[in-house]
């Protein structure tokens, strides 16, 4: 698998994934500060930036073929779906994530009848039907909603708008596909099996992965702690840059 990836800094590998629409770009506030201390690879992933859209066969099949692009060893931080790609990954293939960054992420976005830290059936669904009536009005609602709640909420949207498009328009087959593996996957047993050092990342005004998900995966995870930004939204990277970054340092080494 082809993917586009951005490599800058020096140091420990820390792989960067991104969320649903999104590309590698959005972690452009926090880079430059992550690359101080390892050597940072920012992925698009397939569909998304400049990837090529290649089709796959759900979370299974991406957590695979990343597996097998990404180096061994590494510190895997996840955002959003990136999260849930990244918790895959580490179950499946041990030996290539060394640690975690579980950043504004759950390991179910559904609302379940036993999960209430998540997003009703009917805004993901909402989102599935709005590419194909609105496409760019769904985008924007999508922006609008990963920023809501935070302290600095028009700036925040701005930087995630400005980035959003800035490597083309997201491939309507890859976002169909992300919006399959949110609604589909729940890996609340599964994660319980992590072994792995864990930093879990998350702003008490989520919109979208309420807080008490973070909560739930650092009480839950063998060898994880939490780090909770009381102002923050969906973007904890973009809206504290340096405090971000600070949080992963336990996992330099």
């Amino acid at each position: 698998m082809n993917l586009y990836v951005k490599s800058i800094g020096a140091g420990p590998d820390l792989v960067l994934l991104h969320g649903w629409g999104l590309h590698g770009g959005v972690w452009s506030s926090v880079i430059e500060i992550l690359a101080k201390r390892f050597r940072v690879h920012a992925f698009d992933l397939p569909g998304h930036g400049y990837s090529s859209f290649i089709p796959f066969g759900g979370l299974d099949d991406a957590a695979n073929r990343l597996a097998n692009v990404i180096p061994m060893g590494t510190v895997v931080c996840g955002w959003s779906m990136g999260g849930l790609i990244a918790q895959r990954l580490a179950l499946r293939h041990p030996a290539r994530v060394r640690a975690l960054a579980l950043v504004s992420t759950t390991p179910c976005f559904l609302v379940r009848d036993d999960w209430p830290h998540a997003m009703k059936s009917e805004i993901l669904t909402g989102f599935a039907a709005g590419l194909r009536t609105d496409f760019n009005a769904t985008l924007k609602t999508f922006v609008a909603l990963n920023a809501l709640g935070g302290a600095s909420t028009r700036e925040t949207i701005r930087r995630l708008a400005d980035e959003m498009l800035s490597r083309g328009v997201p491939d309507p087959s890859a976002l169909d596909a992300g919006l399959a593996m949110l609604q589909e996957t729940d890996l609340r047993t599964e994660v319980r099996a992590l072994a792995q050092k864990t930093v879990v990342i998350h702003g008490a005004r989520d919109a979208l992965a309420p807080v008490e998900a973070g909560r739930w995966l650092a009480a839950n995870l063998r060898s994880a702690s939490l780090v909770e930004f009381e102002d923050a939204a969906h973007l904890p990277f973009i809206s504290h840059p340096d405090a971000f970054a600070a949080a992963l340092d336990p996992l330099h080494g």
